[in-house]
């Protein structure tokens, strides 16, 4: 009788060990589960949604992506002014153009090292971009940042806008799927935000 109750005491305590070992094992299991639930997901880009506007189209725009994608966002001012009558108004400007001119900012961005990507606005001015981005790429080091362009225009489209905007922009990456619109035009900026996967 003695022996049965020993060797009952003896599967007995070994149950009891597996038991434990088993129970040990899956505690371990789900605790490094937990930790590594807890890891905290990667980071989202942080975005800056720069723009030069001068009759209000160009902003219209930004502020339309910045609605649908956060960020902060940022005007490019300048000193100088232009004549209020349609033609005087573009012959300054192309005059501008072919002169390289480059006005002085008026408005500053504290740290542009923080933002990843920086999206950046201008209407299309003979051709290319304004002198006021012009001033803008030459202000900022924006090297190893994607630079997305959203351009408005009055019919003449895309032209050497990007172009030019990527030749002037050392060291970053210019989106070949930038935006470019007709004047104000917004309608489809959520499907571009969507492509360029900054939106679900």
């Amino acid at each position: 009788m003695k022996h049965k109750e020993t060797s009952m005491n003896k599967i007995l305590l070994f149950g009891t060990v597996i038991f434990s070992i088993l129970a040990f094992s899956g505690y371990k299991a789900f605790a490094q589960l937990r930790e590594e639930n807890k890891q905290p997901a990667a980071a989202a880009p942080k975005i800056l949604i720069a723009y030069y506007s001068y009759s209000g189209n160009t902003k219209e725009v930004a502020e339309a992506i910045h609605e649908k994608i956060g960020g902060d966002i940022f005007e490019i001012k300048t000193e100088g002014s232009y004549p209020e009558a349609y033609r005087p108004m573009t012959q300054q400007a192309k005059k501008e153009i072919q002169d390289g001119y480059r006005p002085k900012l008026t408005t500053s961005i504290a740290d542009i090292s923080q933002y990843d990507i920086v999206f950046l606005g201008s209407p299309n001015w003979w051709g290319t971009i304004t002198p006021q981005v012009s001033s803008f790429l030459a202000a900022y080091n924006l090297s190893g940042k994607t630079v997305i362009p959203f351009v408005t225009h009055g019919g003449g489209g895309v032209q050497n806008t990007v172009t030019d905007m990527t030749a002037q922009c050392k060291g970053c990456r210019v989106s070949d799927n930038g935006w470019v619109g007709y004047g104000s035009r917004t309608m489809g900026i959520s499907g571009w935000l969507k492509d360029l996967g900054l939106i679900k």
